[in-house]
């Protein structure tokens, strides 16, 4: 009998079981694990470099950060293997984008979430002559004055938009949108009374609020803000159920093994659970959050669901 055949089977049944070990995430990472994100000087850049210093070393393998930005990220990760060695550190663009456009990204079907990373929560903020100092008292002279009012955001689909086009929807008012560049160039215009409203990013109009620039009517998250503890919740203050918050959440290719999802996901909210990075992410005017995948896929669908109608009834579409 020849030698050959034999050792060439048992060769090929060894490729065969490495092979399944890489494929269920045995001996997980082999290789650097690269995180791309936004571009730098934005929040998911800034968190990204947060989280790889944390996981590096728990996970034995560096961990790079490449923020290309805008949608190259996003499509970097789309074509990248289902391996656990690529992941994406982004916002809602993710999973609002294909409402708004055609993509050639699915959200659920093309992505595996692994966690949800920060919670940033909107402010109701006015300006201080508007004569109204709860959101049932912008309500009620919303209803009073339909299309006289009128609140800033940025470009279309943004959570500042979404925010302010969901309120609407929900307390059954006719507040007149004007778009702006930029969230900074909205608060401008709204200290300088140019405006009456935004629905922005608390971090954003924290110190205003502080000052008296600006009133502060509710934090559109499910419990009060660490960085305007004194301001109620909208549920609270007059619309049960009204959400509006930016959320950073960090994604692998679709099909990427379950046992390397749960092992990032172990090692990412055991940093997203310590008292630094609530420090860090507190300063940076966000929430370190932490969730399974199952729990970060139910969000998604969530807003997908909640915001789609949003932006179907509103006809909204990117600009």
């Amino acid at each position: 009998m020849s030698i050959r055949p034999f050792v060439f089977r048992a060769f090929s049944v060894v490729l065969m079981t490495l092979g399944a070990g890489v494929a269920s995430g045995q001996g997980y990472p082999t290789e650097p694990i690269r995180i791309f994100c936004g571009a730098s000087g934005s929040n998911s850049n800034l968190v990204s470099r947060l989280v790889a210093e944390e996981i590096s070393g728990p996970l034995g393998q560096p961990v790079v950060v490449d923020g290309r930005g805008g949608l190259l990220s996003i499509e970097s990760v789309l074509k990248a293997r289902p391996d656990g060695h690529t992941l994406l550190l982004y916002g809602s663009v993710v999973w609002i984008e294909p409402l708004l456009r055609k993509t050639n990204w699915d959200p659920l079907r093309d992505f595996a979430p692994v966690t949800t990373a920060t919670i940033t929560p909107n402010v109701i903020t006015v300006h201080p002559s508007l004569p109204v100092k709860s959101v049932k008292q912008l309500i009620a002279l919303a209803k009073a004055r339909p299309g006289e009012l009128n609140y800033g955001s940025a470009s279309a689909g943004a959570t500042s938009h979404l925010g302010a086009e969901l309120f609407k929807s929900m307390a059954g008012v006719n507040i007149v949108g004007v778009k702006y560049r930029g969230n900074g160039l909205a608060i401008i215009d709204l200290i300088g009374g140019h405006i009456e409203m935004v629905f922005i990013a608390v971090a954003s109009v924290a110190p205003h609020i502080k000052s008296g620039r600006l009133r502060g009517l509710a934090v559109a998250s499910t419990k009060p803000s660490r960085l305007l503890p004194d301001l109620p919740t909208v549920t609270a203050s007059g619309l049960p159920g009204y959400v509006s918050e930016s959320q950073l959440g960090i994604l692998a290719p679709a099909k990427t093994p379950a046992t390397i999802i749960n092992r990032l996901n172990r090692e990412i909210v055991r940093f997203l659970q310590t008292a630094k990075a609530q420090e860090q992410f507190s300063r940076m005017g966000s929430e370190a959050a932490g969730s399974s995948p199952q729990e970060f896929e139910s969000t998604i669908r969530s807003e997908v669901a909640k915001l789609g109608k949003v932006i179907k009834d509103a006809g909204i579409r990117a600009d």
